[in-house]
């Protein structure tokens, strides 16, 4: 199936049959594509308004063109956050169930932010390159993250157009990695993270059962545009099944500074109730990091996607 259709058949699924009369009216928003690797601002869509079939398939097929959307001005509640969110599938439970949003699991709070001197969220989140939950046999499809409170400097989210970095390797390292297969594991840095700062809270059993490794393909098909992208992540990402530990952690090494280089990344400056869409199977994202002296707080949801190919 084509991207287009896809994304059309996606918003019909959602909305009335395609005999019937859509009831619900359009929204005046306009797509604006990044001079950048990657990335789009939609400007005067409002999420917590019902969303026609014909809207809806712009939105999507925005998300498959630029990989993350920018939604401006999103002045919205937790449950519209929630159920625009679920227009693109089922959402995930974070493994964290400490920082969940109180009534809202479908939530979790990204902050720096103490109160009783127990932090509210997740303040290291997204301090290494990642794709959002590859370590899990079925991987977000998107992260939705919403602007709360942003702080005057830094707080940045940068992104890497993991398509662009699979068609810049050589060919003869695209054939040597095709068909690889590696491991990927929520717990390769979660003790050492926590071990440099307060954020992190110590895992029970059950949670560590709940993020057993995964293996994953070295090279992912998207499914919805048919495009390949690498799936490797210096977080989560820990060694490349069949190959001795020494030549997989170089192949490793040499793939993660590649796929980050600069001409496949866009920076993200937030602006107050941003709420920003990326696509897990053709991004990764970075933190770049809040000066601790300042307050940073946001919302996000993740949906699940499929199982990689």
């Amino acid at each position: 199936m084509t991207a287009t259709a896809t994304a059309t058949a996606t918003a019909t699924r959602t909305g009335p049959t395609a005999e019937s009369a859509d009831p619900i009216p359009s929204q005046a928003f306009e797509v604006r594509g990044f001079d950048a690797a990657v990335g789009a601002e939609i400007v005067g869509l409002d999420i917590s308004k019902p969303i026609n079939d014909a809207d809806f398939a712009r939105i999507h097929r925005a998300h498959l063109d630029h990989h993350v959307v920018v939604f401006r001005d999103q002045d919205v509640s937790p449950e519209a956050h929630i159920e625009f969110s679920r227009r693109f599938g089922p959402l995930e439970i974070h493994v964290l169930h400490q920082f969940h949003l109180n009534n809202h699991p479908q939530i979790l709070i990204v902050s720096n932010i103490k109160e009783n001197g127990e932090p509210i969220g997740l303040g290291d989140a997204g301090v290494y390159w990642h794709s959002d939950i590859s370590y899990k046999p079925r991987p977000s499809l998107g992260s939705l993250l919403h602007a709360q409170e942003l702080p005057a400097e830094g707080g940045d989210t940068l992104f890497a157009n993991q398509h662009l970095a699979w068609d810049a390797l050589s060919t003869q390292l695209q054939q040597k990695v095709l068909h690889l297969k590696a491991e990927h594991s929520y717990l390769a840095k979660y003790e050492d993270l926590r071990a440099k700062n307060p954020w992190r809270p110590k895992l029970s059993q059950t949670q560590i059962d709940e993020v057993a490794p995964a293996v994953q393909p070295v090279v992912r098909t998207h499914p919805e545009t048919g495009r390949r992208a690498l799936f490797v992540s210096e977080h989560f990402t820990t060694r490349i099944v069949g190959l001795p530990q020494d030549e997989s952690d170089a192949l490793l090494a040499e793939l993660f500074a590649h796929s980050v280089k600069p001409e496949f990344i866009y920076r993200h400056a937030w602006k107050p109730h941003d709420l920003v869409f990326w696509d897990n199977r053709s991004l990764m994202h970075l933190a770049a990091g809040t000066p601790d002296k300042l307050r940073r707080k946001l919302y996000r949801t993740t949906v699940i996607g499929d199982t990689p190919r």
